[in-house]
């Protein structure tokens, strides 16, 4: 017999695969999918992915994830209130209003190809690279939608032409998906969320609309960019030739911030995703906090047109994850991610060793993009395991880095605090599983970190979103619960003040060396 429920779905498009969840009211999933996908790599530097693939990896996951739950005796077709959508931010994407066809490839993230063009701005302009600061909070990276949107602008002829012809359509990952999934070239919706759009380095912080003072000085024509919504609204019903036809989008937020809503992040609370990058952000209410310690002022959530929005402080680290990835497609000390954990546990420190990732540049709080990777303290006692260390130690060095500039700017008024009077760091993502790389964590910050039961929070703050749009959920309810605390695996610090503070000491040192190392001859 079928089980009549009330369900809600979300879409979880990562920089390195893409999945889709399937949750009842408890927020328990009964169906889950997941496709990964090909990164490009056209030249030193270059990161790029190709959307229609990524289209069809969610066509796959829907059903697969649909599948799973029929089979399970689960009638979502009559059951599923709305989907929510999460996605890697700052990827653009450019295409053809007409025809639906991509002008080229997704340029993603982490991608560098714009270092020209940063550098260029910032002698142009008044105010340097800090000189969009004051509107959107960011400094002018490469990080940044906009400056990526300007490299297909300037190198691209399809997508000259078609700005010419009135024929081209703007969009981060979400944009391009939703518009595609509510009917593309025949009436698809062309619009991003608050959060996605803080990303791109053109939308007012404070307006919450595109900044035309921005537009004008990059030359970036109003009419290609999607209209902007809250993080939790209907935004349009899935069209036909889609599975799951005629259910509402009802949710969008950039991967951050879902995380930030799946962990309840409240004002003064601070959540970490370790993904192929890590991502800490704190909560500081209802007003953005200019950061003075090279930290991001970014948008947290806005969870309904007419809700209260919350802004946060953000510290962006390029590599996390993707250094383990390194480690097994590129060096072969292991052959597969999970692998590090074990052989690290071999030894019971680095043996001097320090691994900083810099591969493409540093992002927060250095802000340097002509840094490249290094590994130092290398002698003959040097083994795999001492690097399989250092690797793990190098995630955790860029998260305090980046949460020691959050005390900085927050404050204490900033920040919650247990009745130990800890600061305490929420964690999440697929890194999560590995206790070694916790405790580290823990031992490196000197105060806890606590580990939801769930980690794919990213997914769960999607749905919740969607829920909160359709009446499934209250997000005053979802804040209040506690429950994430209540059900988490708390790693607790066992390292002295002495040894963190070498530790840290000798880690700075490792990252002054990366500097300038850009122009390394090939």
């Amino acid at each position: 017999m079928s089980k009549e429920q009330t369900f809600i779905a979300s879409i979880d498009q990562g920089t390195t695969s893409t999945r889709f969840f399937i949750y009842d009211k408890s927020a328990r999933i009964i169906g889950s999918h997941h496709v990964e996908f090909t990164q490009f790599y056209p030249e030193a530097g270059w990161v790029e992915h190709d959307p229609m693939e990524i289209l069809e990896s969610v066509r796959s996951c829907m059903m697969k994830a649909l599948d799973k739950a029929t089979a399970d005796g689960y009638n979502v077709d009559s059951g599923l209130k709305a989907i929510g959508l999460t996605n890697q931010r700052e990827t653009v994407v450019v295409w053809s209003k007409s025809t639906g066809s991509p002008l080229y490839n997704a340029i993603v993230w982490m991608d560098v190809r714009t270092s020209s063009i940063c550098r260029k701005l910032e002698k142009e302009l008044p105010g340097g690279r800090t000189h969009f600061v004051e509107s959107c909070g960011l400094p002018l990276s490469t990080y940044f939608s906009a400056v990526k949107l300007l490299w297909l602008m300037e190198n691209k002829e399809e997508v000259r032409a078609a700005l010419k012809k009135g024929d081209a359509l703007f969009g981060t990952i979400d944009t391009w998906l939703i518009w595609n999934l509510t009917g593309g070239v025949n009436g698809g919706i062309h619009v991003t969320d608050v959060s996605n759009a803080s990303r791109t380095m053109l939308m007012n912080l404070q307006t919450l609309d595109w900044d035309k003072a921005t537009l004008k000085t990059l030359g970036i024509p109003a009419e290609i960019l999607p209209k902007i919504v809250s993080n939790a609204e209907v935004i349009g019903k899935i069209a036909k030739g889609w599975p799951l036809f005629g259910v509402p989008i009802a949710g969008c937020l950039g991967d951050q911030h879902a995380a930030m809503v799946g962990q309840a992040c409240r004002r003064g609370e601070a959540k970490c995703t370790y993904g192929t990058g890590a991502f800490i952000l704190l909560n500081t209410g209802t007003a953005p906090i200019k950061s003075t310690h090279g930290l991001l002022t970014t948008l947290a959530f806005k969870l309904g047109p007419k809700a209260q929005t919350n802004y946060a402080l953000e510290g962006s680290i390029a590599i996390a994850g993707a250094a383990v990835q390194w480690l097994r497609d590129s060096l072969g000390i292991i052959s597969s991610a999970s692998e590090i954990e074990s052989l690290a546990s071999k030894v019971d420190c680095t043996g001097g060793v320090y691994f900083v990732p810099a591969f493409n540049g540093l992002f927060a709080p250095w802000w340097r993009d002509d840094a490249r990777g290094i590994c130092i303290g290398i002698t003959r006692f040097t083994s795999k395991s001492h690097i399989a260390r250092a690797v793990l130690e190098s995630m955790c060095f860029q998260v305090k880095d980046v949460l020691d500039s959050m005390h900085k700017d927050a404050g204490e008024k900033g920040e919650v605090k247990n009745e130990k009077e800890e600061f305490l760091l929420r964690v999440d993502g697929g890194a999560t599983v590995n206790n070694l790389l916790m405790q580290i964590q823990a031992d490196l910050l000197g105060s806890s970190v606590v580990r939801p039961a769930d980690i794919e929070t990213t997914a769960l703050g999607a749905a919740y979103a969607a829920g909160i749009a359709v009446g499934v959920w209250k997000e005053e309810e979802l804040f209040a619960s506690g429950q994430i605390i209540k059900t988490a695996s708390i790693f607790s610090p066992k390292s002295s003040v002495e040894w963190r503070k070498k530790k840290v000491d000798s880690w700075c040192k490792a990252v002054e060396r990366t500097f300038g190392l850009a122009d390394l001859e090939m």
